[in-house]
């Protein structure tokens, strides 16, 4: 008997009508996502953080290497990134390469979009050759986990601590 993963009551799935593709081809959704990564992660890309949104997001807006972004849309909406990169975890720079930048709209959370993303990220790490790929989070630990991904350690990532994940592919 085949087991179907239920959504939480009064969610919808949406991974089954989602279209995952290369952000290298919509370069239109680049002034969304900095407004996004600005929102989210406002201590590094923020008025007084040391990142430039700007800057990376255009990185990821790449075929030929890492790095490498894929975006999620529902119909023609934007509902998510997420980022195929060389280095991701200071620390742990000798690690390559993660799976990085994830982020889900947040009326879309919780409706497999990230699932779906992260699926694409480890392919892309497949199709350019690497036998595993890392990740370093602290929020995204049970999605990880439900794909198969093992602990390595903590970590620290721009002063807080971090889990490191890894899966072979």
């Amino acid at each position: 008997m085949a087991h179907h993963r239920r959504s939480a009551p009064g969610t919808v799935n949406v991974a089954s009508k989602l279209r995952i593709e290369h952000l290298a081809d919509h370069p239109e959704v680049l002034p969304t996502l900095k407004e996004w990564f600005e929102a989210e992660w406002e201590s590094y890309y923020g008025p007084n953080g040391l990142g430039d949104a700007q800057k990376d997001l255009s990185a990821y807006a790449n075929r030929a290497g890492l790095p490498v972004g894929v975006v999620a849309f529902l119909g023609n909406e934007l509902c998510g990134i997420a980022v195929l990169k060389a280095e991701s975890i200071t620390s742990h720079s000798y690690l390559c390469p993660w799976a990085a930048a994830t982020l889900v709209r947040p009326d879309c959370r919780g409706k497999g979009v990230s699932t779906q993303l992260l699926c694409a990220v480890e392919e892309l790490a497949k199709v350019l050759g690497y036998g595993r790929i890392y990740c370093g989070t602290n929020t995204a630990t049970q999605l990880l986990e439900r794909r198969g991904w093992q602990f390595i350690e903590q970590g620290e990532a721009s002063g807080e601590n971090v889990s490191i994940y890894e899966k072979a592919l």
